[in-house]
């Protein structure tokens, strides 16, 4: 893909936000500076969801989020209102991804996702230590997760995201997604139970 062009922002104004909504009418009748209100407001959800999928290199993502936000842009016409806009554009962003991983699978390998975790200082060295072996035990349990379950719970548990529009976003059923919910929790827990002498 090419260069990240960044969307230009909107002046602050004194009036309230327009709703998402708004903001997709005014993309439909081609007004850019309601893509780059759009971006500003959920762009970086967008980025920290395509940093997890199983599968795209990091160096991709800039381009996935950009590619993202010229679709929604092409496609504004075409929101129904089935679920949030916040939702719709993180479908499109899965469904691109999906199609590009689909595409980069043969030549690349596949790429863990890194858990983001706040940084504090741990009083003692083998405190420090032992939370850093659990961050290190996480992500590859994370990552060893299948495709389908860890996108699930990144969605769900760390993007915070509501199951029914991730059972949307994912064209899934919201009982099939509870299930692969329960499926990787189980998963997660078991893979960092603490382990007995070998």
């Amino acid at each position: 893909m090419g260069k990240l062009v960044p969307f230009r922002r909107r002046e602050a104004g004194a009036g309230a936000a327009p709703a998402d909504e708004v903001l997709l009418r005014a993309c439909a009748s081609g007004d850019a500076s309601a893509l780059a209100d759009l971006f500003e407001r959920h762009g970086d959800r967008v980025y920290r969801v395509l940093a997890r999928i199983r599968g795209v290199d990091r160096r991709d993502w800039d381009d996935l989020l950009q590619a993202t936000f010229i679709e929604v842009y092409r496609s504004a016409a075409r929101y129904e209102s089935r679920a949030s806009v916040g939702a719709w554009i993180l479908g499109i962003a899965v469904n691109l991804t999906r199609h590009h991983v689909r595409g980069e699978v043969r030549r690349r390998a596949l790429q863990a996702a890194a858990i983001e975790a706040e940084t504090r200082a741990a009083s003692r060295p083998d405190e420090e230590a032992a939370r850093q072996q659990l961050m290190v035990r996480l992500e590859a349990a994370l990552a060893a997760l299948p495709p389908d379950l860890q996108l699930a719970f990144s969605m769900c548990e760390l993007e915070g995201m509501k199951g029914v529009e991730v059972a949307r976003v994912l064209g899934m059923r919201e009982g099939t997604l509870w299930r692969k919910l329960h499926e990787a929790r189980s998963l997660l827990r078991e893979a960092l139970e603490p382990r007995g002498p070998a």
